[in-house]
């Protein structure tokens, strides 16, 4: 029965994610212009959304892993990859510099200086990865990443075609 309960409130969580709306939170753009998150969705497209911090290997990994499946992806499934940096206003410049060595400037990449976006979408620990459907809702969502890990999200994004 101990070994139940943990996994029946994981169900919960995951069921509970499923219903979520998108926020509307102020954040930065590469350009330190600000930008309203809820501006990321057009009705058309999903979204991918990954949370993350320069001292976070782990985002590193499941970044690079998408950014290499990205083209891929995209001849499946048309959709928007947008990577939200959690670093504070001290480590702005640096992850962005970081960012742009990686290769990532491709996406969207959106600096939460305050933490507010993460905040709005209960993001504990990165890497924190949703799924977004065109509307706006969240219908997948993983925390962590572990090589292959990424399968999770084509699987989802799969979902909606």
């Amino acid at each position: 029965m101990k070994k139940l309960i943990p996994v029946l409130l994981c169900l919960f969580m995951i069921q509970s994610v499923s219903y979520a709306q998108l926020p509307s939170v102020k954040v930065q753009l590469s350009n330190n212009k600000k930008f309203d998150t809820k501006n990321l969705t057009n009705g058309k497209t999903p979204l991918v959304i990954s949370f993350w911090s320069i001292s976070c290997d782990p985002c590193i990994q499941e970044i690079d892993a998408i950014n290499e499946a990205y083209d891929d992806w995209q001849e499946e499934i048309d959709f928007q990859f947008v990577v939200v940096s959690t670093d504070d206003i001290r480590f702005t410049a640096q992850a962005r510099a970081f960012a742009e060595t990686r290769g990532w400037s491709s996406f969207t990449c959106l600096y939460d200086v305050n933490n507010d976006f993460k905040r709005a979408m209960n993001v504990v620990y990165t890497p924190q990865t949703f799924v977004i459907s065109p509307e706006g809702k969240v219908i997948h969502s993983q925390t962590g990443y572990n090589p292959g890990a990424e399968e999770e999200i084509i699987k989802a994004l799969r979902s909606l075609k």
